[in-house]
C-alpha cells in the first residue's frame, strides 16, 4: 500500500502542489492527466525526493517519510522502494546499455557487480535489446534509449514505478514501442503512476485516471468515467482540448 497525505511543494511563484492526498493499491495502474504546469511532474518528483516536498507524508509499505524532517537515510530508503522513468531518458552517456542498468543495482541496492550484470543482461533480453548491451546511448534511437530507461527501472523491482511523460521526447515513430513495453510491465502487476499526454493509452492501461489542475486533484475515477462522463467542468474543458 502506498499512501500520500498533505503533500505540498512550492517554487518561486507560489505553491505547485496544494496538499495532495493519494492512496495507491498494490498492482494498481494510475494515470495522471491535466494541463501543463499544473504539478503532475512535480508530484512524481516529490514522491522520491528528486524535488523535496515542504510538507506531507509518504508511506510505501512499512516506510513512512515525513517531508518536513526526512533524513538522508529515510530518503535513500524511499528511493530504494521507487523507480523513476524520465521523459528525457536520463541515461549516462559514458556508459553502455548494460552499464546503465547495472549502475543503480550496484550503487543504490548494493548488489555485487556480477549479480547486477546478470540482472541487467536478463532485463535487456526481456526488453528486446540484448544485442545492444554494449552500445552507448548515442548509438541508440530515442525509443531504444527510453526502453533502456524503463529496463533500468524494472531491474530495481521497486514497489512503485513512476513514469514522467515517458513518450513526450520521442519522435512519433518510436512512441509505439515504448508504450508496448509499458503495457508488458503493467501485465506483470507492477504498481505504476504515469504522467502522460497519450489519452488513448491512458484509457487502455489505467485502473484509475486522475485529473490535476492548479496543484490539486480535481477528479479521479475509472477511465471510462473520466473520459466518457467527467463530472467536473475543468475536466470536461481539458478533454475537449486534447481530443
Amino acid at each position: 500500500m502506498i499512501e500520500v497525505n498533505g503533500l505540498t511543494k512550492g517554487f518561486g511563484q507560489g505553491p505547485v502542489l496544494n496538499g495532495i492526498d493519494l492512496m495507491i493499491e498494490p498492482g494498481e495502474r494510475i494515470v495522471v492527466i491535466g494541463p501543463s504546469g499544473t504539478g503532475k511532474s512535480t508530484l512524481l518528483r516529490c514522491l522520491n525526493f528528486l524535488d523535496r516536498p515542504e510538507a506531507g507524508t509518504i508511506r510505501v509499505g512499512d516506510l513512512t517519510v515525513d517531508a518536513a524532517k526526512a533524513t538522508k537515510t529515510q530518503i535513500l530508503a524511499l528511493r530504494r522502494r521507487t523507480a523513476f522513468v524520465f521523459q528525457n531518458y536520463a541515461l549516462f552517456a559514458n556508459k553502455t546499455a548494460q552499464e546503465n542498468i547495472t549502475e543503480a543495482l550496484v550503487t543504490v541496492q548494493k548488489k555485487p557487480r556480477a549479480e547486477a550484470e546478470a540482472r541487467a543482461n536478463s532485463i535487456l533480453r526481456e526488453i528486446g535489446l540484448e544485442e545492444k548491451s554494449d552500445s552507448y546511448p548515442a548509438a541508440l534511437s530515442g525509443g531504444q534509449q527510453q526502453r533502456v530507461g524503463i529496463g533500468r527501472a524494472m531491474a530495481l523491482d521497486a514497489q512503485l514505478m513512476l513514469f514522467d511523460e515517458p513518450t513526450s521526447a520521442l519522435d512519433p515513430e518510436w512512441v509505439g514501442e515504448v508504450l508496448d513495453l509499458m503495457r508488458r510491465v503493467a501485465e506483470q502487476h507492477q504498481t505504476m503512476l504515469i504522467v502522460t499526454h497519450e489519452m488513448q493509452f491512458a484509457r487502455e492501461i489505467a485502473d484509475r485516471v486522475i485529473f490535476m489542475e492548479g496543484g490539486r486533484i480535481v477528479e479521479q475515477g475509472p477511465p471510462e468515467q473520466i473520459f466518457d462522463d467527467p463530472q467536473d467542468a475543468r475536466t470536461r474543458t481539458f478533454l475537449r482540448r486534447v481530443r
